[in-house]
């Protein structure tokens, strides 16, 4: 392995640019040795240490077949078509490389033509977009949607022609032969390297362990990048959930199918229409949009309760008419099964006295979620490694707090793992300056934002922008965005006004704009070289102690004798803000200034916490030291 990523070996004579870095060759060789022994190791591995090339080269050498997940499509996007291409061409790997996703990725042929048959009620820019679907179906040959670069990957379009496990028709599909997922599934079962994401991995092991076909392979290496998100992620798939797009698609199917195939049968527009408005009236009794709630006290207001029973009779009176209807159109087969599975969750989740979960509910604008989730994943994920003889890589940037990763091998029940923490090469002393401004009011008091406007507009426009403003809620964000256009003549981009690409493709066509977003840019987004100099946090991201989740974890801490602040909300928030203050340094020429708009990180006893988690860099209360800083620059 050293011959790899030596000063002489094989990177360095393959790759233009590459240079022999000791922590990755480091990390290369545990997992060399954790391949060997199909053992279980945990490696933080600091920005900068070269990570995604350590974990590949042992992989593709090991001759073994490696499953490689990532924390999202975009990342799971840029390592298979960057990052893999450029290892296998610099070892002349002959083996065979295939990316899967989530069938929700992939254009489904049969939802395509009931659309075509059904589309007449669409809005015009959908129909507009169905167009181009159509046109670029007639030539995709992997039928991957992030590959159809004229439809908006947002677009409402995209779930009314892709599929989802709870729709799709399976072997009884008269597209089978052509689907675009069991071609997927094909090339990775031909694969010695895949590259998957964690949603996918995890929806993927409850149906294996639900005795159904599976997407994903078994493989002998399994590596987890950007690994600390998976607890989070696990919770959410070991649980149940309910949410307003699947009854939406449900009644949407079912109309379909009346239109399409049961014409005779008006009862089943009916049912449909009854369903699609107990959804949309149980979203507005739920309320203000971006809030997550208690289920458990949802449900014990008559009034909340009533609307629940509601939604229950609506999807029963789908099932019933599905069910005199049954044997004549596949697509509505296949809509009473997803039925009666609705209502079973649904029953499930109306029982909320069952131990060892957490009940909550959220809603954005249009739409709302209704789950229970363990409070714990520690246990089951244990079972399921022990099931498999394979060696378990998880890795990231962001494993530890306080120099220990026991807080992340607790949460996933890999306690019994080697640990290996990797600094970053990054000259930090040099390349950074982190300042936590004085004189500022407290966060929760009124008027903060307009605050941090006057306080801050001086340094942004010192700096000519190229500033994220990363805020810990939706409506800081918006407070802040509207006071920093009132004051700035430069452009201030808003997350949610465009899709996080569109955005981020803005922020760097302009070359001086701020962007203020919230937690969808505090990681998994890469700005190198000038572009980025400075990243502003308003304040320390702990999450609400009201958030259902969070709160029943705290409760579960407290009943097992451990303080709840220090064993659950502490460590998520180092971690988060780890994420965060990451945006900034992304290459060795990167030079730039962090301010944190939050004084407890200096008054409180736990700010030592979260400073001994950062890269070790100068810091500073003074703005007139950052000024200089920005000047030097």
């Amino acid at each position: 392995m050293n011959d790899d990523f030596s000063q002489e070996g094989t990177l360095v004579n393959a790759i233009p640019g590459f240079r022999a870095r000791q922590a990755q060759q480091i990390m290369a060789q545990a997992i060399t040795q954790a391949v060997k022994t199909a053992s279980t190791l945990l490696v933080e591995a600091g920005t900068g240490t070269g990570k995604t090339f350590a974990y590949l080269v042992p992989a593709l050498r090991s001759g073994k077949k490696a499953i490689i997940s990532t924390g999202s499509r975009a990342l799971q996007d840029q390592l298979y078509h960057r990052d893999l291409p450029t290892i296998v061409n610099a070892l002349q790997f002959c083996g065979k490389t295939a990316i899967l996703k989530g069938r929700s990725n992939y254009l489904c042929l049969e939802r395509l033509d009931a659309q075509n048959s059904a589309g007449g009620d669409l809005p015009v820019q959908q129909l507009s977009e169905l167009v181009n679907v159509r046109a670029w179906a007639s030539v995709t040959e992997e039928g991957d949607t992030s590959q159809c670069a004229a439809v908006p990957e947002d677009s409402p379009l995209w779930p009314l022609v892709t599929s989802t496990n709870d729709n799709c028709l399976g072997s009884d599909c008269p597209q089978y032969e052509h689907c675009y997922v069991v071609k997927a599934r094909k090339r990775a079962l031909e694969a010695d390297i895949i590259v998957v994401n964690h949603h996918l991995f995890l929806a993927d092991l409850v149906v294996k362990e639900g005795g159904f076909g599976e997407l994903i392979p078994e493989a002998e290496i399994m590596v987890f990048d950007e690994a600390h998100q998976l607890p989070d992620i696990a919770s959410q798939y070991f649980g149940q959930q309910l949410t307003s797009r699947q009854l939406q698609d449900l009644a949407r199917d079912i109309i379909i199918a009346y239109r399409t195939e049961v014409r005779d049968v008006t009862q089943l527009q009916k049912a449909a229409d009854r369903l699609a408005q107990a959804t949309q009236d149980f979203r507005l009794m739920l309320g203000e949009p971006g809030f997550r709630g208690n289920l458990r006290t949802l449900l014990a207001d008559q009034r909340q309760l009533r609307m629940h029973y509601l939604l229950d009779d609506a999807l029963e009176l789908c099932y019933d008419v599905i069910k005199l209807n049954l044997g004549r159109s596949a697509l509505l087969d296949a809509a009473f099964d997803r039925a009666g599975q609705y209502r079973n969750r649904l029953k499930r989740l109306n029982n909320t006295q069952e131990p060892g979960y957490s009940y909550w509910y959220e809603c954005s604008r249009y739409h709302f979620t209704l789950a229970l989730t363990p409070l714990s994943v520690a246990e089951r994920f244990q079972e399921i490694m022990k099931a498999r003889k394979t060696s378990w890589i998880f890795t990231s940037a962001t494993l530890a707090v306080k120099g220990e990763m026991d807080y992340f091998a607790q949460r996933l029940g890999v306690s019994d793992a080697e640990q290996l923490m990797l600094e970053s090469p990054f000259d930090y002393a040099r390349q950074t300056l982190l300042c936590v401004p004085r004189y500022l009011a407290e966060t929760r008091q009124a008027r903060n934002a307009e605050q941090l406007v006057s306080r801050l507009t001086p340094l942004i426009e010192a700096n000519d922008g190229r500033c994220f403003f990363l805020c810990t809620s939706y409506q800081m964000m918006r407070e802040l965005a509207g006071l920093f256009r009132e004051q700035l003549q430069r452009p201030v981009l808003l997350q949610g006004e465009t899709s996080k690409g569109q955005l981020l493709a803005q922020f760097l066509s302009a070359g001086n704009a701020l962007l203020i977003a919230t937690n969808s840019f505090w990681e998994g987004v890469d700005v190198r070289g000038d572009a980025l100099s400075m990243v502003i946090i308003d304040k320390l991201p702990f999450a609400s102690p009201e958030d259902p989740l969070l709160k029943a974890r705290m409760e579960d801490a407290q009943l097992k004798g451990n303080d709840p602040f220090y064993h659950v909300q502490l460590p998520d928030a180092v971690i988060a803000l780890k994420q965060g203050v990451g945006r900034l340094i992304r290459d060795e020429q990167d030079r730039g200034v962090v301010i944190i708009c939050d004084s407890r990180l200096v008054t409180r006893a736990y700010g030592e916490i979260f400073i001994k988690s950062l890269p070790n860099c100068p810091r500073t209360r003074d703005l007139d030291v950052v000024l200089d800083f920005i000047d030097r620059q």
